[in-house]
């Protein structure tokens, strides 16, 4: 019996046709996906993807998105293209977007052009979205220009692996192989023999360079050069298996030169980022830029606290107070929501002195036109008591809005030294609903080298996801490096049983950052 998805069934009852977004998803890297493929992955009520189409393109997709895989990774169709047409015109038929996903470019060596074929045999309504093709993208992060005025000025494309069910081969050697410049191979890793062979038999030179590149455009990109007589040879010495482009031409040479992907100090780097996915994005972009591949596993959700009671409270009463501490950039953002929702504003605060537990606090309140009054040496609770015994305050009355769940000492300390502190919950971390299997597998095979830890919460949390997951995982910790953002996270880190590798000398993320590449660097 045929089943309908909850998308389908949502417009079972809409007469607006179906549509079909056929996309090019680039050749790998994130950043190299065109905005409107975005944009219509965030649209679609369906999104169909390929092995060859980065898996993070998925988190574009809205919640309600039917999200299905059909395979297509060398040989092993998980869906064949017959069943693959099928199921996107199906969809369309019921009235859904479709977002059809696809590596590289749809109509370079894509069989989009088959697709949309059937689609129009369906009278089906579909967009091409094109995308950046590995055959060009894929040679220039490995350091290779197609063209160079100085070596030349053609370039071909040419599929590595024709139709098996082709009787003869539409490729004209014979012209092909000094016909252009610089050739480019897709798909070719298994008939590399056969393709130099062919070259070399119609007049190319066998000391031409060449190139082998796969994983291109991902942190691990490799690249193995050689010439037309032994890059077969090397390549199956180097066991290089796809995906994977072959470039053939003079222009190859300039890799030694002009290698700049592979050369980033972080590159190769496969480093676990805990903290939460909104908070995230700077961190995972500083690391990304300095070639570090980020596997983004939030362990923490921020959501508003079980009641805003004693916010609001305090917030009706904001006069009473001298002082009012924040701890973290969630503190200043929830504090600052529940003002306006009372329909108040940061003039409430006029004549209250704000204290900040360090820089990314303080730039939060820097958006609102106000400099804290207090910004630590040491960004860490401690430092806030030490700070208030130099300038020697007068005990008065503190609001502290902070995490529904934190450590005790600043308030307790406070306390000790006559201050009357009112501690409420402007918020509350909590384990996210994470898939665990993919990072867990990642872990096995010791393909993990960093996880990153900004807070206690994220350790625990993480620890508690890969024992839910499965306990045994535990033991292959060993072989990752641990960074924590400070010694309160350190410390949580140790008592857990974690080997801690590295902390910066400042609680920040830009010192983490900073820590992480020292670290390598010396390495």
């Amino acid at each position: 019996m045929e089943t309908r998805s909850k998308a389908e069934n949502a417009k079972s009852l809409s007469s607006k046709p179906g549509k079909v977004y056929l996309l090019g998803a680039g050749p790998g890297d994130p950043g190299l996906l065109t905005l409107k493929a975005k944009q219509c992955i965030q649209e679609a009520d369906v999104v169909i993807y390929d092995y060859l189409a980065n898996p993070v393109f998925l988190e574009y997709a809205s919640e309600g998105a039917e999200i299905i895989y059909v395979g297509k990774k060398g040989g092993d169709h998980t869906v064949s293209q017959e069943g693959i047409n099928a199921l996107i015109i199906q969809k369309a038929v019921n009235g859904l977007t479709v977002a059809r996903l696809k590596g590289g470019d749809p109509f370079i060596f894509g069989r989009g052009g088959e697709e949309a074929q059937e689609l129009i045999s369906a009278g089906v309504l579909f967009e091409v979205v094109p995308g950046v093709t590995s055959a060009i993208s894929v040679p220039a992060y490995a350091g290779i220009p197609l063209t160079h005025r100085d070596y030349t000025a053609t370039v071909a494309f040419v599929t590595g692996h024709e139709d098996p069910t082709k009787e003869k081969s539409n490729i004209h050697w014979d012209k092909l192989a000094t016909a252009a410049g610089t050739l480019v191979f897709l798909m070719g890793i298994g008939n590399i023999a056969k393709i130099a062979k062919k070259l070399v038999s119609c007049g190319r030179s066998p000391q031409t360079p060449a190139a082998v590149i796969r994983r291109g455009t991902m942190n691990d990109q490799r690249t193995l050069t050689g010439t037309l007589e032994n890059i077969a040879e090397r390549t199956k010495k180097a066991q290089i298996r796809p995906p994977a482009i072959i470039v053939v031409g003079d222009v190859v040479t300039l890799r030694e030169e002009l290698n700049w992907f592979e050369t980033k100090p972080l590159f190769g780097k496969r480093i676990v980022v805990t903290r939460a996915r909104e908070q995230a994005s700077g961190f995972l972009k500083e690391l990304a830029s300095l070639g570090a591949e980020c596997i983004q596993f939030p362990t923490i959700r921020v959501i508003p606290p079980e009641s805003w009671k004693a916010l609001d409270k305090a917030i009706n009463k904001l006069s009473s107070y001298e002082w009012i501490l924040f701890t973290s950039p969630n503190g200043v953002k929830f504090f600052v929501e529940r003002l306006h929702f009372h329909g108040k504003d940061v003039r409430e605060l006029k004549g209250i002195k704000i204290g900040a537990i360090g820089p990314k606090t303080a730039e939060k309140w820097y958006q609102w036109g106000i400099t804290p009054d207090l910004i630590p040496e040491e960004y860490r609770a401690e430092a806030i008591v030490e700070a208030f015994r130099k300038m020697g305050a007068t005990p008065g009355k503190i609001l502290l809005p902070r995490a529904a769940k934190a450590r005790e000492v600043l308030p307790e300390d406070l306390k000790k030294m006559g201050f009357e502190v009112d501690v409420v919950p402007a918020y509350q971390t909590v384990k996210p609903d994470q898939d665990t299997a993919m990072v867990a597998e990642m872990f096995r095979e010791g393909r993990i080298d960093m996880v990153t830890f900004t807070s206690s919460s994220t350790v625990t949390n993480f620890l508690d996801m890969l024992d839910h997951h499965d306990p045994s995982l535990r033991n292959t910790l060993t072989s990752a490096t641990m960074a924590c953002i400070g010694p309160i996270t350190a410390k949580t880190a140790k008592e857990n049983g974690l080997e801690v590798d590295l902390t910066p000398t400042e609680y920040t993320i830009d010192s983490l950052t900073d820590a992480i590449l020292e670290y390598y660097e010396k390495r």
